[in-house]
């Protein structure tokens, strides 16, 4: 189940609230109970005195009658403040629940309590023991102040503040909620910013004036994003139309050596050219789909499999093998220099099949006895390979798109088809490249082209 950015806020905040409010409840309540303990002891401290002092100076059995006059007239009729006075001369007894008190009457003197069965009252008790006078023996002298009220009072405080903090916390989800919907408003903005773009308005950026900073780094990311997408998708819209004109010049002819074949009756001398015209274009048609194949993969990370150690200058001089019979006929040469005894892993196959296309288009576009020249550099752990030709400069512009499929310098020019190639040449670079974790580089000046790439060493 997904999980709403509101409600954690909500949440969050109903935490915090019950969490601080549960704390200073927690901190009152021990303030209140501990004011209300000091002013239980003190109403003690004050009766016990009284009548500590009457006890000493008037403890006698003549004196006593008037005492326990004393003794009922401070107590309420309510009972909440109660005296004992305990004694082993029975004549000086007083107080209800005496039996109770026996264990009161146990140990020194202090403060004790006491829950007293007649009234099921509890009392927070004070006791001292007052020494013999006249005839009076010792006597235990015990306050008590009915600590009910005081229970009452700390209940009350309890569930009034339980009452509050959940009503805090009440209030502050509600308020959470609606600040949390009021800052997420921006985010909002953003979301039907974005689920307006289509793929013809891929041009459009989300706004970052009215945003704030918390969602700056995500827009500008968005925007990014957006402006790659638009790149692949123009790439991809002028992809279907390279592909497609590429494939309708093999397809047209195929179609129209047909045509003119079955137009009238043809000897089987005129069949087999028209079939071997035929199979020449149908062979070109593989080669484009086998190139877009391989390029489908690259894209999709692919990397280079069947690694071999091999010498790179070797591998050059075979490559360059290959094209001696189309080197002798145009009269151009090849020379390999920089650093012969590099080493390097990689797949041989690919990498014949992008030196190949470099010298391809190294002859393409040179003039009959050009030279071209192989460089074999190795720097910052990858081995370079340039094949640099003669020929006509080549404008800035155009050199960070010559690794792009189907493009050409000059859009009107088609394959001679004297040379095998059909726009996909230098991708194919970039994806062998790509597949070793190599780079591309192309430079013209001078009247000189230069095309490279790279392999991990």
């Amino acid at each position: 189940m997904r999980r709403s950015i509101t409600l954690r806020l909500v949440v969050m905040f109903a935490l915090t609230a019950l969490a601080m409010f549960t704390l200073v409840g927690a901190v009152l309540y021990g303030v209140l109970e501990r004011e209300l303990t000091r002013h239980q002891n003190d109403d003690l401290n004050t009766n016990l005195q009284n009548m500590r002092y009457s006890l000493e100076r008037f403890g006698d059995l003549e004196h006593w009658p008037r005492l326990q006059t004393k003794m009922d007239t401070l107590t309420p009729a309510d009972g909440s403040v109660r005296f004992w006075v305990l004694s082993d001369d029975p004549r000086f007894l007083y107080g209800k629940g005496l039996d109770e008190m026996e264990r009161v009457n146990q140990g020194e003197a202090g403060h004790g309590m006491l829950r007293l069965p007649i009234s099921g009252r509890s009392y927070r008790t004070l006791s001292m023991r007052i020494g013999p006078f006249a005839d009076r023996p010792p006597v235990r002298l015990i306050v008590g102040v009915d600590i009910e009220p005081f229970e009452h009072t700390l209940r009350a405080f309890l569930v009034a503040l339980t009452l509050l903090t959940l009503g805090v916390v009440a209030l502050v989800m509600a308020l959470g909620w609606w600040i949390a919907r009021i800052g997420l408003r921006p985010l909002q903005r953003l979301s039907a910013e974005a689920r307006a773009l289509r793929p013809k308005t891929l041009s459009q950026r989300l706004q970052l004036e009215s945003l704030p900073v918390e969602l700056e780094d995500l827009t500008v990311a968005f925007n990014g994003a957006l402006g790659r997408l638009e790149e692949a998708y123009q790439q991809l819209e002028g992809f279907n139309a390279d592909v497609a004109h590429e494939l309708r010049t093999p397809l047209a002819n195929l179609i129209g050596g047909t045509q003119v074949a079955l137009a009238r009756p043809r000897s089987a001398t005129e069949f087999e050219e028209t079939l071997q015209s035929n199979l020449e274009e149908l062979e070109r048609l593989r080669s484009i789909v086998n190139d877009m194949l391989f390029l489908a993969r690259a894209d999709q990370g692919e990397a280079a499999t069947g690694l071999t150690a091999a010498d790179v200058a070797h591998e050059v001089e075979m490559t360059i093998e290959f094209f001696e019979p189309l080197l002798d006929e145009t009269g151009t040469t090849v020379a390999i220099e920089g650093e012969l005894r590099a080493q390097a892993t990689m797949n041989i196959a690919l990498f014949r099949r992008a030196l190949s296309n470099l010298l391809q288009n190294a002859i393409a576009h040179s003039a009959a006895g050009a030279r071209l020249v192989v460089t074999i550099t190795q720097r910052a752990g990858a081995i370079w390979i340039a094949v640099a030709n003669p020929g006509e400069t080549i404008a800035a512009t155009h050199l960070p798109r010559l690794f792009d499929r189907f493009y050409r310098v000059d859009s009107s020019r088609h394959d001679t088809g004297e040379i095998h190639g059909h726009g996909l040449g230098l991708a194919i670079v970039r994806a062998v490249a790509t597949m070793h974790g190599g780079a591309t580089l192309a430079t013209s000046e001078d009247g000189v082209t230069t095309i490279a790439f790279s392999i991990a060493s």
